[in-house]
């Protein structure tokens, strides 16, 4: 019985402990979506939303937009354990809090929106060079 008592004791610490890797594996992942600007590019997506929402309703639909983020960033979370170890993400940690780091947070919106411009200028010469060839 006692060997009964032992065995489920050390299944429960062992459970125990596996669910804390579990969670700080999780935290560890979220950080690393608001070092690397992941969190930014939403507030990118959430600025040209409100363009086309009047203004009355920016108040009531940024109280909503707020409170979807977070089920975002679990299934974001998910994504990226399946692709990153524990330790790929504590070094991409490591990484975004070095100087060079927090320089590629800081300028990733402004080069997301130079990039985005650049892709739809290229994307207006291959529409021309898309109809040169379908003819």
């Amino acid at each position: 019985m006692k060997k009964l008592i032992l065995a489920f004791a050390f299944l429960l610490v062992a459970n125990f402990g596996m669910a804390q890797a579990k969670d700080a594996f999780k935290a560890d992942i979220l950080k690393m979506i608001q070092l690397t600007g992941s969190a930014g590019q939403m507030k990118m997506a959430k600025d040209q939303i409100l363009k086309m929402i009047p203004q009355e309703k920016h108040a009531a639909f940024l109280v909503e937009f707020e409170a979807s983020l977070p089920s975002l960033y679990d299934k974001m979370a998910e994504v990226m354990k399946t692709e990153y170890t524990h330790d790929d993400v504590k070094a991409i940690l490591k990484f975004y809090e070095t100087p060079v780091g927090k320089k590629m947070t800081e300028k990733a919106g402004v080069i997301a929106e130079k990039n985005m411009a650049a892709s739809q200028e290229w994307a207006m010469g291959l529409q021309g060079m898309m109809m040169k060839y379908m003819q």
